[in-house]
């Protein structure tokens, strides 16, 4: 069995800044992590190696630094990784950067293809489904555990206040929830043949097969003008009434805003 594994090196947003002039994202001295749901599916990948001998291959698409959450990948226990890296796919959308990596499976073998439900930096849960649905394989996504028996993918798939259980045959793409698994440490011997003795495989553009018109910020019918941090909450009023007189006080209240 051939798993392909989508990650993403996002920015910690428990340490994330916004220039308050130009409404940007400082990235400058912010670390950098793999995306929480990427990493739930890679352990997720590499439960399924631990079981049944399959092959993991972590993907992703980035600047050169993204080499390094491929190197924390091998170090974990994949076994060969690919960087999707040029200026090219610079400015990409969700749509442009799923026609990017779409592109860049075809170029391996795969029966399985696992990405986050979404990215901490964007929460659009876009981009799986939309590899799946470039690439012509079912989709599940939301999937909180993960197994394979008979060629079939079997998935428990969260949803609301219940939950779903799904099988499809492979090919197949799940979509992961952090939930769906706990990830491992890396070792010492992970991290010196990561470091020291693996290849990480660089893919550019020359290497894919796909119209210029649906990748980079030229392929991305979408924009980001402006991003903001929110506001902050209006000071609370605390009365002291008993509850009939505090009933009606927060009655008029809510009329005096034309909420009720």
């Amino acid at each position: 069995m051939k798993i392909i594994v989508c990650i993403k090196q996002v920015p910690n947003t428990n340490e994330v800044k916004f220039n308050p002039e130009t409404g940007t994202l400082i990235r400058e001295g912010i670390p950098s992590i793999i995306n929480p749901d990427d990493k739930a599916g890679l352990e997720a990948a590499l439960g399924l190696k631990d079981r049944y001998g399959a092959q993991v291959t972590v993907l992703s698409m980035g600047p050169p630094k993204a080499e390094e959450a491929l190197r924390e990948a091998l170090a974990m226990g994949a076994d060969q990784a690919a960087l999707l890296t040029d200026r090219a796919f610079g400015g990409a959308d969700t749509w442009a950067t799923s026609s990017t990596l779409a592109a860049a499976i075809r170029l391996f073998e795969y029966d399985l293809i696992i990405t986050g439900r979404q990215a901490i930096d964007g929460d659009t849960a876009q981009v799986g489904p939309q590899i799946a649905e470039r690439l012509g394989i079912p989709n599940i996504s939301y999937a909180e555990k993960l197994d394979v028996q008979d060629n079939r993918v079997i998935v428990k798939r969260q949803y609301e206040d219940r939950y779903h259980l799904i099988s499809s045959p492979m090919p197949c793409l799940v979509t992961a929830l952090s939930e769906l698994a706990a990830p491992r440490y890396m070792t010492p011997r992970g991290i010196f043949e990561a470091y020291r003795e693996r290849e990480v495989r660089v893919i550019t553009r020359g290497d894919l097969e796909i119209d210029d018109a649906n990748i980079g910020l030229k392929g991305s019918p979408t924009r980001v003008f402006r991003s903001f941090t929110k506001g902050l909450k209006g000071k609370g009023q605390v009365v002291a009434l008993d509850p009939t007189e505090s009933a009606q006080w927060l009655v008029d209240r809510l009329g005096e805003k034309f909420i009720i």
